[in-house]
C-alpha cells in the first residue's frame, strides 16, 4: 500500500516531533515543507515570507535542483547535506525513514532505491553526528533491518 503524498510532509513532521524528539517549531516546519520548492510553484520568498529566514534556509538544503542533470544533482546536494547543521540532517533522517517505511507497498526497484538512499545518509552523517541526536539515525539504522 502506498499511502497518498499529501501524508508524506506531515509523517516527517509528526517523525521529527515523536520519533526523533525535535521541539523547535521552525525544524519541524522545515519538516513539513521539505518538499515544497521541489514539488511546487512555492519559491524561498513565499517560505521565507511566511514562515522567516531559518524555515526558508533549510528547506532549501533540502531542495534539489532539478535543472541539472541526475548525477551532478544528487552529488551536489549530499554534498550540501554534508555540511548542512543538524536541523537540516534531521529533517532528512525523517525524510528518509518514512521513504523507507513507506517504501514497503512499492515494486522492489523503488523499495531498493529507498534503501540505498537512507544508507547513503546514514554513511556521510555518521561521522562526527552529535550524540545527543545519535537515535534519529539508530532508528533509520533500524528500519532498514525490517
Amino acid at each position: 500500500r502506498v499511502t497518498p503524498y499529501v501524508a508524506h510532509p506531515f509523517r516527517v513532521m509528526f517523525i521529527l516531533r515523536d520519533q526523533f524528539e525535535v521541539k523547535d517549531p521552525e525544524v519541524l516546519a522545515a519538516g513539513v515543507l521539505h518538499d515544497t520548492i521541489e514539488d511546487t510553484t512555492t519559491d524561498f520568498d513565499d517560505i521565507q515570507e511566511r514562515f522567516g529566514a531559518r524555515v526558508a534556509q533549510y528547506v532549501t538544503i533540502l531542495t534539489k535542483d532539478k535543472r541539472m542533470r541526475e548525477k551532478e544533482r544528487e552529488h551536489i546536494y549530499f554534498e550540501g547535506l554534508r555540511a548542512a547543521p543538524i536541523e537540516v540532517k534531521l529533517c532528512k533522517l525523517a525524510d528518509s525513514l518514512d521513504n523507507v517505511s513507506d517504501a514497503v507497498g512499492l515494486p522492489p526497484q523503488g523499495r531498493e532505491k529507498a534503501v540505498k538512499k537512507a544508507k547513503q545518509l546514514i554513511e556521510i552523517f555518521e561521522a562526527g553526528f552529535p550524540r545527543e541526536w545519535t537515535h534519529a539515525l539508530d532508528k533509520l539504522r533500524a528500519a532498514l533491518t525490517e
